[in-house]
């Protein structure tokens, strides 16, 4: 790819593998420095490049773009693991602080530049993309629905339901381990959040499950037997309200734990009602479940 080099300016420069440390590293102590490894031969690059040197001119020097042909340098494109061109970094204090790989829309690109030189509100960013993706996950397009959680996220890590939005879709997708993994790493500030503390508490019911290899969602076996041959055997009870829950019935389990803390509150001490406890955060304050679910326990405790 030919660049036109006529109209750059001193903040749009061409560099490589001698001069990276004094045109990013050193340069970037002063102002935020954007690196564009490119390639003669790649199309998006034919697309990416002068909507980046655009946008770059249109800060007026608040931002300096740095373009790197990765097929003359491959030492830094090594070092950073260029593996595909397009690939943008952005570097502030001597360090990359963000990125992206392939081609992006102008749109994109001024929240990306205004990231870095604070002119995007990116509070206020990622607040409107969770909006957005609680939208996608109501439409069905869980697909959606994760980026925008992952795009909130990276905008502000603090966002608790970008956070919590993302691990939900992963649990839904199956994948637990990335959704403790998120949980595990929620920030301090936002650790003890409730949409936070809900999935960790959906993630548990999980791990509650009767590790006996009853079949969810299949009739649950021997627990079903026991239940029907002795309806107050509250263990039964609540083994087969462990199994309903981490199976998602939810519903299921609130009515035999609710039935084990009418029958005897103090069982066991007081699992059915601790139990019932973690569901209701599980599905949040205002899901049906724990409204009416609340309702039927506090009758039941103060009758």
């Amino acid at each position: 790819m030919d660049i036109d080099t006529e109209n750059t300016v001193d903040y749009i420069v061409h560099s490589g593998d001698a001069n990276f440390m004094e045109d990013v590293i050193e340069a970037s102590k002063a102002m935020p420095v954007i690196v564009d490894f490119w390639a003669p031969w790649c199309g998006p690059c034919r697309q990416l490049t002068p909507a980046l040197e655009k946008a770059v001119k249109a800060e007026g020097g608040k931002v300096k773009l740095v373009l790197i042909n990765i097929d003359e340098n491959q030492a830094v494109a090594g070092q950073l693991k260029v593996q595909s061109v397009p690939t943008v970094y952005a570097f502030k204090d001597g360090q990359p602080v963000d990125g992206f790989m392939g081609a992006q829309p102008e749109s994109e690109l001024k929240k990306f530049i205004g990231k870095l030189t604070g002119d995007t509100d990116v509070i206020a960013e990622a607040e409107t993309l969770v909006e957005r993706a609680q939208a996608s996950l109501e439409a069905g397009d869980i697909g959606g629905a994760a980026q925008d959680f992952a795009a909130a996220l990276q905008m502000n890590p603090e966002n608790p339901q970008a956070l919590a939005g993302l691990a939900r879709v992963s649990m839904d997708s199956g994948d637990m381990d990335t959704a403790q993994a998120l949980i595990d790493g929620a920030p301090d500030a936002i650790k003890d959040h409730a949409d936070i503390a809900s999935v960790r508490a959906a993630l548990s019911l999980i791990e509650s499950a009767p590790a006996d290899g009853e079949a969810v969602g299949t009739g649950y076996g021997d627990l079903i037997v026991k239940i029907e041959a002795a309806p107050d055997d509250l263990d039964a009870r609540l083994e087969l309200a462990k199994a309903l829950a981490a199976g998602g019935d939810n519903s299921g389990a609130v009515e035999h734990l609710l039935y084990s803390v009418g029958k005897n509150r103090a069982h066991d001490d007081e699992a059915a009602r601790k139990f019932l406890l973690t569901i209701f955060e599980a599905e949040g304050v205002e899901s049906e479940i724990a409204v009416q679910g609340r309702k039927q326990l506090a009758s039941i405790l103060f009758a």
